[in-house]
C-alpha cells in the first residue's frame, strides 16, 4: 500500500515516477518510461490476468503486485519467467499446474495461512478460465483466506468484441470433446442457448469441429479469431458452412484459436453472401453507404459495421 504522499496509478501496489530505465530498482520494473515500486501488498492469493500474446498488455496494478508477492504460483514457470524477466521482476515462481496441483495445493495453502502473499497467473489471459487454479481460489476461500482479482486481459472477451456477433448475451464453453459423436452431442446440447457461443479449439482440429458445427447448427454466423494481440493475428468471418469448407481446404493453421458462433434465431444468420450483396446493391441505387448499410442492417439482422463494410466494397466496385 502507498504512504499517500506519492500519486498512485493502477490501485494498490502501484507508484509511478519517471525514471530511466537503467537506473530501474531492484524489485520494481520499469514500462513506457514509468517506474513501478514493489510496495507491500495484502495478505491473500492474487488472481492476475496476464497478457495473452502482447507483453505491454499488463496493467501496472499487475506488474506491481507481481514484483511485490512473496511468490508468483505459475502454470509454466518457463511462459510467466519470460514475462517477468521483461519487467525485470524477480520474485520466485512456483510451479502448479494439472500434473501437481493436489500435491502443491496443501503447502501453497499453508504458506496463504500464515500471511503470504501470493500471486496466481496463468500461462497467458485470466486465470481460473481452462486452469487448475479453480480449486486453489475455492480452498482458499473456505479456510477465510481472501482472495483479491488484478484484472485484465482474456482470449474470450478479446475475440468476443471484434467478431461482429452479439455482444449482450454469450456462453463460455471452453473446449469441445475431441471425437466428432462426442463433440456433435455435446454441440446438440449448446445449440438452443440464445447467446454467442465461445469456444477454445486446437488448430489441428479446427476444420472437424467447424464441420461439425455447421452439420448440427445450420447456416449461423461464426467468427474465427486466431493469434489474437499478436503479429499474426486474424479475424475470420463468415457462415459455418462456408468456413467448414474453406478451412477444409487449408493447411492446418497455427497459433491460439477462439471460435464464435452466433446464437440462434439471429436474423440474417441464413443470410448468404450473394443475398446481402443483392440488398445492400439495391439500396444503394437510391442511397448513401451509410444509409444503404443502415437499412440493410435493420432488414437482416446483419451487424451495421459488417454491412457497411460490404457496401463500401461493392460501391468502389460498381464505380
Amino acid at each position: 500500500m502507498g504512504d499517500g504522499k506519492r500519486p498512485s496509478l493502477g490501485g494498490e501496489g502501484a507508484i509511478v515516477a519517471p525514471i530511466a530505465p537503467e537506473k530501474a530498482p531492484q524489485g520494481g520494473f520499469t514500462a513506457f518510461g514509468l517506474r513501478a515500486e514493489a510496495e507491500p501488498i495484502r495478505r491473500g492469493l492474487h488472481v492476475v490476468a496476464t497478457p495473452i500474446g502482447n507483453l505491454g498488455d499488463i496493467s501496472f496494478r499487475a506488474l506491481a503486485t507481481l514484483a511485490a508477492a512473496d511468490a508468483v504460483i505459475a502454470e509454466d514457470t518457463r511462459v510467466t519467467k519470460t514475462l517477468l524477466a521483461h519487467y525485470g521482476i524477480a520474485t520466485p515462481l512456483v510451479a502448479y499446474h494439472e500434473h501437481n496441483a493436489a500435491v502443491m495445493r496443501p503447502h501453497l495453502l499453508a504458506r496463504l495461512a500464515s500471511g503470504a502473499a501470493l500471486a496466481l497467473v496463468s500461462d497467458a489471459g485470466t486465470p481460473l478460465i481452462s486452469d487448475p487454479g479453480f480449486k486453489l481460489v475455492t480452498e482458499a476461500l473456505a479456510q477465510k483466506i481472501e482472495v483479491i482479482s488484478v484484472p485484465g486481459a482474456s482470449a474470450v472477451l478479446a475475440a468476443l468484441v471484434v467478431a461482429g456477433l452479439p455482444t449482450d448475451r454469450f456462453f463460455f464453453e471452453g473446449f469441445l470433446p475431441p471425437k466428432s459423436g462426442p463433440r456433435r452431442q455435446r454441440i446438440a446440447e449448446l445449440a438452443p442457448i440464445p447467446g454467442t457461443l465461445v469456444f477454445f479449439e486446437s488448430p489441428r482440429r479446427l476444420a472437424e469441429t467447424l464441420t461439425d458445427l455447421a452439420a448440427v447448427l445450420g447456416p449461423r454466423e461464426a467468427a474465427i479469431a486466431r493469434e489474437l494481440t499478436k503479429y499474426f493475428e486474424t479475424v475470420r468471418r463468415g457462415l459455418l458452412p462456408d468456413l467448414a469448407a474453406a478451412i477444409a481446404d487449408e493447411a492446418t493453421p497455427k497459433g491460439e484459436i477462439v471460435l464464435l458462433v452466433a446464437p440462434p434465431g439471429a436474423e440474417g444468420q441464413g443470410e448468404s453472401r450473394e443475398e446481402l450483396d443483392a440488398k445492400i446493391g439495391r439500396a444503394l441505387e437510391t442511397l448513401s453507404v451509410k444509409d444503404a448499410a443502415a437499412v440493410v442492417s435493420a432488414e437482416t439482422g446483419q451487424p451495421r459495421r459488417k454491412v457497411y463494410a460490404r457496401a463500401i466494397e461493392l460501391s468502389a466496385r460498381d464505380r
